[in-house]
């Protein structure tokens, strides 16, 4: 794992990047971690998180009687490649996979954290639900050329992880 750039760590203990990410299925393959049929996560037979995966995180609004249309100039639903909300942190993690061999359009995508984040905040807002948005990322962003974008996502308060993103950053049991 590697953490803005920096340090190492055993990934038995976190989200492993592997091209394409599955959080449901890399939770169930945890100790003491389930997720059962509706994506609710337990730990220790306790209910601790939901995940959703693309137009889910819409389910989850609907149920709580929230029309994101109200909230969004731009009728256009954002869809996560994974997001987790954890109850005991009250706060859902949006997690952007971006796996790249050859350059392209990414680039791009990576300097729209700021502005999902916000978009993603204006609707929980009305839960009360904190939003964290980050990004799980091949190696190959870590040439120098994406230093900047790099220091972009840090500056507005988003996160990146290479290849790896540890258990206890997503507020869950380790």
């Amino acid at each position: 794992m590697k953490n803005n750039g920096i340090g190492g760590a055993n990934t038995k203990t976190g989200l492993v990047f592997e091209g394409k990410v599955d959080l449901k299925t890399f939770l169930n393959q945890q100790k003491n971690y389930f997720v059962n049929e509706n994506d609710e996560v337990f730990y220790k037979n306790k209910s601790v998180a939901f995940i959703f995966k693309k137009y889910k995180l819409y389910k989850f609004l609907e149920n709580r009687n929230i029309n994101w249309k109200d909230y969004w100039s731009k009728k256009k639903k954002l869809l996560p490649d994974d997001s987790i909300y954890v109850i005991i942190k009250n706060t859902l993690y949006i997690i952007e996979c971006k796996f790249q061999k050859v350059a392209g359009s990414v680039d791009e995508k990576l300097q729209t954290c700021d502005f999902k984040k916000k978009q993603y905040r204006k609707i929980f807002s009305r839960l009360n639900i904190d939003v964290e948005y980050m990004y799980l990322l091949s190696d190959w962003f870590l040439k120098p050329e994406y230093r900047d974008v790099l220091d972009y996502i840090n500056n507005v308060g988003c996160y990146y992880y290479f290849n790896y993103i540890p258990l206890e950053r997503l507020g869950l049991a380790i």
